[in-house]
């Protein structure tokens, strides 16, 4: 009996949670509750394939080397506006703070723009900065897009520019930050009479507040950095839960360092330093869970059917395909709108990754081409030939042919025969020439 609790448990999560398409849902709980089970299971596949671990323990030590450089940058923009003695404060008030770092990081800091500016090779010092930010920002960048299974990244012109952008920004939140937190602070001294709200405003609303800067921080940093299109509801609730989750983290690590101030006879001065490696790893591990999160919610679609796409039979594959086609020919000889791939998918409950891959194939062997309809953000798809033309028979040739033939060095004569034979066999056949698909 438990085996078969089990094996009804491994069914479902493997074959019956991905067998309903967007249009097939008992009302918004049922569509919620199923939403809610593919991400999950989308977000442990995407930490075990994709080894987020190891990656986030390789962005930790990125970050170690490259702390420095990038405070450094930021240190320098915020003199540039004036407010340097605010980024400090900010430190000081975060959990770096409690490590007791700071005075040494700020030292480093001051030193290395010192050594940048007076440095023997004049901008030497410069380019050694600009590099360590740009290495790290693209190892994140990298991290990013094999979540999101984007092979390709940014331009190097589009990495600095929005690299650039980033350390900009980060001084302007913390000023931000800061401001917001001296307005709660003077408008509760001056306006609130209460003891027990003027308590309440001065400590539960300035963190609330730290809490949704943390929220937007994640949100956008979700939506900026992979080089895909990331919808905003997408990297929304993934960045009020990891933000939620880092700043419990950080709470966290600073009730051990409390702890371990008075308790450590192990690590004495450097009890501090496991606790802050094991804080930037964790953090890291955050926001890529986060990342793989905001992938899982926007690619839900994706992997419906997903393990009876990757079974399926030649001949099953190609009677769906034909099928799209005959609806696309038909309404086009019908003079209706052309429908988009998601319409065409969501018109006969059909998988939107499967209907994507068959159009892109109709559409690469010349059957079908793209159209731009207004209104219409997405594109959408009508006949490239003469529909009178496109039989069952041309339209299996064109798919049997798409890729490359005959580039084996030395084929046998034997081997080359056979293949001159098993072409003008498959030509001969012409039965399927005479059944057009607008007919079917």
């Amino acid at each position: 009996m438990k085996d078969t609790k089990i094996s009804k448990i491994g069914n479902f999560v493997r074959y019956d949670m991905w067998r309903r398409t967007a249009t097939e849902y008992d009302g918004f709980f049922q569509r919620l509750g199923y939403g809610i089970l593919r991400t999950i299971a989308l977000v442990v596949r995407g930490f075990t394939s994709k080894n987020l671990n190891a990656t986030a323990k390789s962005l930790t030590f990125s970050l170690i080397f490259a702390i420095v450089p990038i405070l450094a940058m930021i240190v320098a923009v915020a003199k540039g506006f004036g407010v340097a003695d605010v980024i400090e404060k900010q430190l000081n008030a975060s959990f770096i703070g409690e490590t007791g770092l700071v005075p040494t990081i700020m030292e480093m800091v001051q030193r290395y723009l010192e050594t940048a500016q007076d440095g023997l090779f004049i901008g030497i010092g410069i380019l050694i900065l600009l590099w360590a930010i740009y290495s790290f920002f693209q190892s994140v960048e990298t991290a990013f897009n094999t979540i999101w299974n984007v092979q390709k990244s940014r331009s190097i012109l589009r990495q600095a520019t929005t690299y650039i952008a980033i350390v900009v920004l980060i001084p302007v939140l913390l000023v931000c930050s800061a401001g917001i937190n001296i307005f709660v602070h003077s408008a509760v001294e001056s306006n609130v009479h209460v003891e027990v709200l003027r308590n309440f405003m001065q400590t539960s609303g300035v963190k609330f507040l730290q809490f949704v800067i943390c929220w937007l921080f994640f949100i956008c940093m979700y939506v900026a950095i992979p080089n895909t299109k990331v919808r905003f509801m997408s990297a929304l609730i993934p960045g009020i839960l990891m933000g939620t989750f880092f700043q419990l983290l950080q709470m966290f690590s600073v009730y051990l360092i409390a702890l371990l101030s008075r308790t450590s006879i192990v690590y004495g001065a450097f009890a501090t330093l496991p606790i802050l490696m094991t804080f930037l790893q964790y953090a890291s591990l955050l926001i890529l869970i986060g990342a793989q999160m905001s992938f899982a919610i926007q690619n839900n679609a994706e992997f419906e059917y997903e393990q009876d796409l990757n079974s399926m039979s030649r001949r099953y594959k190609d009677f769906v395909m034909l099928y799209l086609l005959s609806i696309v020919i038909k309404r086009f000889e019908a003079d209706e709108e052309p429908l988009t791939a998601h319409e065409l998918a969501v018109r006969d409950h059909l998988p939107i990754r499967l209907v994507n891959q068959l159009l892109s194939r109709m559409t690469e062997t010349g059957i079908l081409r793209e159209v731009y309809v207004e209104g219409k953000e997405d594109r959408t798809f009508q006949p490239a030939l003469d529909t009178h033309k496109i039989s069952v028979g041309m339209v299996l040739d064109r798919i049997d042919a798409q890729g490359t033939e005959q580039f084996l060095q030395s084929p046998t004569p034997e081997m080359q025969a056979f293949w001159e034979h098993y072409v003008q066999a498959k030509k001969a056949h012409t039965s399927l020439d005479k059944i057009y698909v607008n007919e079917l």
